[in-house]
């Protein structure tokens, strides 16, 4: 089957799509976006988190056939070209990024929470990030970075 979808705000077509393929393989595989994680498959771990429609999402739980006509937002589509989008370099400077994997789900789903709640409690943050696993941080450093990029986002307003 061919697939037409949105993916970071540039129209993107996949022919050729296998019925069962997983949104997560059409982004790494087929569109050469490698940010999103192939951790667990199973939707456990959180490593590929995406915006689907503006909804955070488990890209290897949505086959790339429910994507036909929709908006997918990786990792990479959070960055402004060469300007990393502040999360992004809150994770960075608070060393919330160790060997990686999780981080791209992580970067996506704190992303959201702070468009959500501006202002958000330690309590809020461990909700919001609680699906998805890190083994290398210990999450303080993660608890640092979104803290960070709360903050940064209320001082620029």
């Amino acid at each position: 089957m061919r697939v037409n979808c949105t993916i970071n705000g540039k129209d993107m077509e996949a022919d050729d799509v296998w019925e069962g393929e997983s949104l997560l393989y059409l982004l790494r595989e087929r569109m050469g976006l490698p940010g999103s994680k192939n951790a667990c498959e199973q939707g456990e771990c959180g490593s590929c988190t995406v915006y689907l429609d503006g909804i955070p999402a488990c890209a290897c739980l949505v086959a790339a056939g429910q994507v036909e006509g929709r908006e997918i937002r990786t990792v990479e589509g959070l960055a402004d070209g060469d300007k990393l989008d502040p999360m992004q370099e809150a994770f960075v400077e608070c060393g919330a990024v160790q060997c990686g994997f999780c981080t791209p789900g992580l970067v996506v789903q704190a992303h959201d929470l702070i468009e959500r709640v501006p202002d958000p409690s330690d309590a809020e943050i461990r909700e919001s990030l609680a699906g998805n696993l890190c083994r290398c941080t210990g999450y303080e450093k993660i608890l640092d970075a979104v803290r960070l990029a709360a903050t940064r986002k209320a001082e620029a307003k």
